[in-house]
């Protein structure tokens, strides 16, 4: 367990960017063999966000990046770090936080990616806030970013129909001892299930090739049962777990961030801690699952409409689970 030694870490400020354009599952129902209530039923998503050929990952991370710097009011020549989860970056190499650090004048950052599935999200909050408490670094922007619409098979309805696009972004920073902070930090994995969730072609496994584009191994590729009953079996226990290690209960977190990933594995978990859906952020059905981004877009929203307020003392667990399978949690003091 990962009790966050050190250094209090404060999160200040959050941010987010969408694309403009909104699929509704009535429009996406007439591409694919679907409809509005077949997928409402199933997954909780009535529309998402999509990308235009002109908006890159890179785009989307920049703009929620610079609204969480504005709204912190800090300089960025003072940001230490820039790190962005995704697993659709614009290209493997620049990576996406590079982009970013470039875009904004952090002249005085460095900048990496995180991969790792949707999980990526708490990840990159929990290596962001190690080093801050460890005296690494000062303060760090953490961003979560997909365009996942560009690597989804559109005749495929057990993809397509589940993921969107958009960025959100958070600033964490140093405090002082009595501030309220980051408590737990942990990252899990169950390598053994990797082939749950996968995009086989394109890198070194399988180069891209005419046959790896007719074979469609450039498209994500999902067991969702098996993915359901992963988040059913692994996360009720290991979340009573982290909750328990930290010297709480499930019922003394007061909002529960989950990945926005399907309506009835945010259900299935919550009931079998026994806590009542009312504490969970919920936009699923706005914007599907964006990964990597989907907590960050939660808590933005969460702050922004006043369900998580400054200084309140609030215990908020935001938690993911992505391809690999890697999970995880992230527990802080609002």
């Amino acid at each position: 367990m990962a009790l966050l030694q050190g250094r209090s870490v404060r999160l200040v400020a959050t941010g987010m960017a969408v694309p403009e354009r909104v699929m509704d599952n009535d429009e996406l129902a007439r591409i694919v063999d679907t409809s509005n209530e077949w997928i409402v039923e199933r997954t909780g998503i009535r529309e998402r966000r999509i990308a235009s050929k002109d908006e890159n990952a890179s785009d989307l991370a920049i703009a929620a990046c610079r609204q969480a710097i504005d709204r912190s009011g800090v300089d960025v020549d003072s940001i230490d770090m820039v790190v962005v989860a995704t697993n659709s970056p614009d290209t493997l190499f620049p990576s996406v936080a590079a982009r970013v650090q470039g875009a904004i004048g952090a002249s005085k950052a460095g900048a990496f990616d995180v991969q790792s599935g949707c999980t990526g999200s708490v990840y990159s909050l929990s290596v962001a806030s190690s080093g801050i408490a460890s005296g690494l670094w000062n303060r760090v922007l953490v961003c979560g970013v997909e365009v996942l619409s560009r690597l989804i098979d559109w005749e495929d309805r057990t993809t397509c129909v589940l993921f969107g696009d958009g960025a959100g972004a958070v600033m964490l920073e140093a405090g002082e001892k009595e501030d309220p902070g980051v408590m737990v930090c942990d990252m899990k994995s169950d390598g053994t299930k990797w082939d749950y969730i996968t995009l086989p072609g394109g890198l070194s496994s399988l180069p891209a090739s005419r046959d790896t584009l007719a074979e469609k191994k450039h498209f994500v590729s999902m067991k969702g049962n098996d993915v359901f009953k992963f988040t059913q079996r692994v996360l009720p226990g290991y979340l009573k777990d982290v909750c328990s290690d930290a010297g709480m209960s499930p019922s003394d977190i007061d909002r529960w961030i989950f990945h926005q990933a399907n309506r009835r594995i945010m259900e299935g978990v919550l009931k079998r801690l026994g806590v009542s859906e009312d504490r969970a952020i919920n936009n699923l059905e706005r914007y599907g699952n964006t990964s990597a981004a989907s907590v960050f877009l939660a808590l933005n929203e969460a702050y922004e409409g006043g369900s998580i307020t400054c200084n309140s003392g609030q215990k908020v667990l935001i938690t993911s689970f992505g391809a690999g399978m890697t999970y995880g949690a992230f527990i802080y003091e609002a």
